[in-house]
C-alpha cells in the first residue's frame, strides 16, 4: 500500500513542485492549504492575499491531479502566534513569527490534522533536508540539515522542531536549487511556475509588519534619545556565580543605555514599531550619518539611537539563552552543566554562520562569538550548527 503524504500547499511554486516530486516517488499525495489568518479588522487594502494563494494552491492541485482541502487554523494561529507576537513587541522584544509558525502550526496543529487523515508524513516546500541514523542504543536519530541551495536555506526557520516532528516530515526540494525548482515547474506546466516568492508576513501575505502592528497596537509616544559613539558602554549583567561565569555574563548581557548618555532628538509613536538595528522609518533626519536603533527600553518607553553603521552600541560579542528557552533538535547532543563546545551559529535568517563557543551553566547557555555580532535583539532565535546540521536553538534574553 502506498504511504500517504499530506503536503502543505501554500500556493507558491516550491510546495507545488514538492507535491509533484512526491507523486513521482509513488506516494499517495493530498494537498492542504492552511488558512491561518482572516481577521477583517486588518483593512490595509482591498486585496485578500490568502484567497489568491488558496486559489493558486487549488489550481496546482488540480493540475497535479491530487485531492485538495482548505484547513482553517486561524483560531490556533491567533492564540499561539499572533497574540504572542503582540506581547513580545509591546515588551520591546523582537519575535520571529515564522519560526513559531513552523513549531506551533505547520508541524503541530497541521501535522496532527494530517495524521487524522491517516497520513504517514507531512511535507512542505522548505529548502532544507532530513537525514537519520541508528545510534548505539538502537534508537533512530533524525538530523535537520541545511538545504543544498545556500541562498535559500530555510533550516533556521525550522530550528525549534523536535525529533518526533522530524520523524514525520519530508522536504522534497531540499536537494534542489531554486532555479531547478522553477525549471521543473515549467516542464510540468504548473500554473504558478512564475509566481514570485512571498515577501510579507507568513500569515497575512502582502501586509508589511509595521502596518499590521499599527492596526493592532495602540500608539504610545515616548522619547527618542541619540547616544554618541564615544560613550562608554557597560553590560546589564547582574548574575552571581563563579569568576568564569561572571565574565561570560558580562560578555553575553545587553549593554546598559540611560537617558543621561545622550540627548532627546525626537518622539516615537510606540516601542512596538521598532527593533534593534532598524534604520528605516525612524522619523529622525538631518544627521551626518544614517541613524540606527541601538536599544529599546520598555520600562521608560525610550528608543535609543546612534549615528553610523559602525556605532559601537550596535555590536556585541555574545548573547545569553535562559535554560527554559533553550531547545535541542539533537537531544542526544544536549550539553551538560559546565560543558563548553564549539559551533557555528546565526541570529537571523540568511546571516552567514559564525564560529562561536557555547557554555552551559545552571542558568542557561552563554554564546560567545569569534567576531562581534551586529544588532542582537531580545526575543529573536539563535541557532547553532555542526557543519550543515542544525543542532539546537534558543530565544535570546
Amino acid at each position: 500500500m502506498k504511504k500517504r503524504v499530506v503536503v502543505g500547499l501554500s500556493g507558491g511554486v516550491d510546495s507545488s513542485v514538492a507535491a509533484h516530486l512526491l507523486l513521482e516517488q509513488d506516494f499517495d499525495v493530498v494537498g492542504i492549504f492552511m488558512r491561518n489568518w482572516h481577521d477583517e479588522s486588518v483593512t490595509v487594502n482591498n486585496e485578500c492575499p490568502w484567497i489568491d494563494d488558496s486559489n493558486d494552491a487549488m489550481m496546482a492541485a488540480e493540475h497535479l491531479g491530487i485531492p485538495f482541502h482548505v484547513l482553517d487554523l486561524s483560531k490556533d494561529y491567533k492564540e499561539r502566534i499572533v497574540d504572542y507576537m503582540f506581547r513580545e513587541y509591546q515588551a520591546g522584544r523582537t519575535p520571529n513569527p515564522d519560526v513559531l509558525c513552523n513549531r506551533e502550526i505547520k508541524f503541530d496543529v497541521f501535522l496532527k490534522a494530517a495524521l487524522n487523515l491517516k497520513a504517514d508524513f507531512v511535507a512542505t516546500g522548505h529548502y532544507c533536508r532530513k537525514n537519520s541514523f541508528v545510534n548505539d542504543q538502537d534508537k533512530t536519530i533524525y538530523q535537520l540539515l541545511a538545504g543544498k541551495d545556500s541562498n535559500k536555506d530555510q533550516s533556521y526557520f525550522l530550528c525549534q522542531l523536535d525529533q518526533e516532528q522530524l520523524s514525520r516530515v519530508l522536504f522534497p526540494i531540499g536537494e534542489l536549487k531554486k532555479p531547478e525548482v522553477r525549471k521543473i515547474a515549467h516542464e510540468i506546466g504548473l500554473p504558478n511556475a512564475d509566481k514570485k516568492d512571498s515577501q510579507g508576513l507568513c500569515f497575512v501575505g502582502k501586509v508589511k509588519l509595521p502596518v499590521f502592528l499599527q492596526q493592532q497596537l495602540q500608539p504610545k509616544k515616548g522619547q527618542v534619545i541619540e547616544v554618541p559613539s564615544d560613550v562608554l558602554f557597560t553590560s546589564s549583567n547582574d548574575m552571581s556565580g563563579s569568576g568564569n561565569e561572571n565574565e561570560l555574563g558580562l560578555i553575553c548581557s545587553p549593554m546598559v543605555f540611560a537617558k543621561a548618555m545622550g540627548r532627546v532628538v525626537g518622539e516615537h509613536q510606540g516601542i512596538h514599531y521598532y527593533t534593534i538595528g532598524q534604520r528605516k522609518g525612524l522619523g529622525v533626519g538631518g544627521k551626518a550619518e544614517p541613524m540606527f536603533i541601538l536599544e529599546i527600553d520598555p520600562v521608560e518607553n525610550i528608543v535609543f539611537m546612534g549615528q553610523g553603521e559602525n556605532h559601537p552600541g550596535l555590536f556585541r560579542k555574545g548573547l545569553f539563552i535562559p535554560t527554559l528557552d533553550e531547545h535541542w533538535v539533537r537531544e542526544d547532543l544536549r550539553m551538560k552543566e559546565g560543558e563548553s563546545k564549539r559551533f557555528r551559529a546565526r541570529i537571523r535568517y540568511r546571516q552567514p554562520l559564525t564560529s562561536c563557543t557555547i557554555t552551559k551553566s545552571n542558568k542557561g547557555l552563554y554564546v560567545v562569538f569569534v567576531e562581534q555580532q551586529r544588532s542582537i535583539a531580545r526575543g529573536q532565535f539563535a541557532a547553532w550548527y555542526l557543519d550543515d546540521e542544525l543542532i539546537g536553538s534558543g530565544i535570546i534574553a
